[in-house]
């Protein structure tokens, strides 16, 4: 089958690769409706994470399932499935208490096949997928695969920051993440939302989405913006989805004392003193997104087409083209890619 390999910085290739099969019981095997390329596989391909042998690309994915092993019971042959991109077991205390992806069984996707791919293969089937009532309409399919990381990685970013009626909500991150923060916020009751954004394509869809203030300004000047917005005090709520030291500080700076602040992206070079949150006040609380825990919701509320997270997508790639999709998002040229195998 046809899989995208990353074999250096800048080097992505789509290659023939071995079929994936059932190795354990708990296994499924998927083929593919749709997959995508996520800003997390961004670091790898500018060098900021090692490369050090051939990667097989992706943890994001919806498609139907082909096949499945003896000891798997919640899906079927033909189901339409989404996944989150960390396998969990579904039983164990820490999944029971909505953390699945810290499981103690945990198994990173791409250890068994990455994603970005015609088929693949999900460890912990019954503990990781969740079936759509039915198969989607194909319009569906890029929100169903928006669930699968993004829309649940915002949504936790927002519950994480305890977005609800009448608070304002700050999201740092104007990427497919911070977009969808933007819609969970807004789903959640936000009385008011404000991103920080310089892109006017992008800006124009947090508004959609629900954004009530959009402010170009970072750093300092976002931080001030917001407490002038909000008589001086800051933020109740605030994501942080981009995972840099500056962006992690931009968030907690634009936090009210007593507030929270959800963090999501993917952290790099951050440091946070004890005086950065000793004297502020702030609850910080984030990590991977337990995407499986809002899966259910999140899968019903696109089905209903209450929410359509699938407008994050701004280019649409046949899988042969992946590369192309890697240089589009590395130049900003495109929000989020999505493939199709």
């Amino acid at each position: 089958m046809r899989a995208v390999v990353m074999h250096a910085p800048g080097d992505v290739r789509v290659e023939d690769v071995a079929e994936p099969t059932v190795v354990e019981p708990t296994d499924a095997i998927i083929r593919l409706a749709a997959t995508c390329i996520c800003g997390s596989d961004l670091w790898p391909y500018r060098g900021a994470d090692e490369v050090t042998e051939p990667l097989h690309m992706g943890h994001e994915y919806a498609g139907v399932v082909e096949e499945v092993g003896a000891d798997v019971r919640n899906v079927k042959i033909g189901d339409f499935v989404v996944g989150s991109f960390f396998a969990s077991d579904g039983t164990c205390e820490i999944c029971l208490a909505g953390y699945q992806t810290s499981c103690v069984h945990r198994q990173v996707l791409g250890t068994s096949g990455g994603a970005q791919a015609e088929r693949m293969r999900v460890p912990l089937a019954d503990g990781t997928l969740v079936a759509t009532p039915g198969h989607p309409d194909e319009d569906l399919v890029p929100s169903l695969l928006a669930a699968s990381d993004v829309l649940g990685t915002g949504w936790f970013g927002a519950v994480a920051a305890e977005a609800g009626p009448g608070k304002t909500v700050a999201v740092v991150g104007d990427g497919a993440v911070g977009l969808c923060a933007v819609l969970a916020a807004a789903q959640l009751g936000a009385e008011r939302i404000v991103i920080s954004s310089r892109h006017p394509d992008r800006q124009a869809l947090a508004r959609e989405f629900g954004a009530t203030d959009v402010v170009a300004e970072r750093g300092e000047e976002f931080i001030a913006t917001v407490k002038e917005l909000t008589g001086g005090l800051g933020a109740h709520s605030a994501v942080e989805a981009v995972g840099t030291h500056e962006s992690m500080h931009q968030a907690i700076g634009a936090t009210r004392p007593g507030g929270h602040v959800g963090f999501v992206g993917v952290l790099h070079d951050v440091a946070i003193t004890g005086d950065d949150i000793f004297m502020t006040h702030v609850h910080l609380h984030g990590g991977p997104a337990p995407v499986r825990r809002f899966l259910p919701d999140l899968i019903q509320l696109i089905w209903d087409r209450a929410i359509d997270p699938g407008k994050v997508f701004d280019l649409d790639l046949p899988l042969e083209e992946a590369a192309e999709g890697y240089r589009a998002m590395d130049e900003r040229r495109a929000t989020k890619v999505l493939l199709r195998p």
